[in-house]
């Protein structure tokens, strides 16, 4: 039995969110792409409603959904709506796309953990959607900052674990 596991997340440009992601523990592969949004098969050109997004997958074994939402929130700011650094737009939302009834319950803590952590001057406004789709981006979006080490990215990592395993 196979025990990698995949979580979908956006949290801006997902440039990014992947060259952060890449080399957390327990990350064993990770893709940009669209999801959340209204039409099959989008592209960077015409992606209605749909979220520049991080398909993670990850080795269950050695990481958690929750350790990879404790990551996610510590690497994008989850008070701005649809907004990242200078991206603007529902594009670049903060958002979980939940698979089952576990990942939601999980997401839904770890917002109110992260409210309670008065970490953020406002309050999170990224939002639970249900998984539907994913969609892989063109070839030049994959592993971007690998091939432009100096390309554009508004993520970091900002503070320690929200909490302590």
């Amino acid at each position: 039995m196979s025990h990698i596991k995949k979580a979908y997340l956006a949290g801006g440009c997902f440039w990014g969110m992947e060259e952060l992601f890449r080399i957390q523990p327990g990350v064993v592969d990770t893709q940009v792409g669209y999801t959340g949004g209204e039409n099959d098969d989008p592209t960077y050109e015409y992606h209605p409603g749909h979220a520049e997004a991080l398909e993670i997958s990850y080795d269950g074994e050695k990481t958690s959904f929750k350790n990879i939402l404790d990551f996610f929130f510590r690497v994008h700011d989850p008070t701005t709506k649809n907004q990242q650094g200078n991206d603007i737009g529902s594009s670049y939302r903060s958002a979980i796309f939940f698979q089952n009834d576990e990942e939601k319950r999980e997401a839904e803590e770890f917002i109110d953990l992260v409210n309670a952590s008065k970490r953020w001057d406002k309050f999170v406004v990224t939002t639970l959607e249900p998984f539907k789709a994913f969609y892989p981006a063109e070839t030049y979006h994959q592993d971007y900052l690998q091939k432009n080490p100096g390309g554009y990215s508004c993520h970091f990592v900002r503070g320690d674990s929200y909490f302590k395993d």
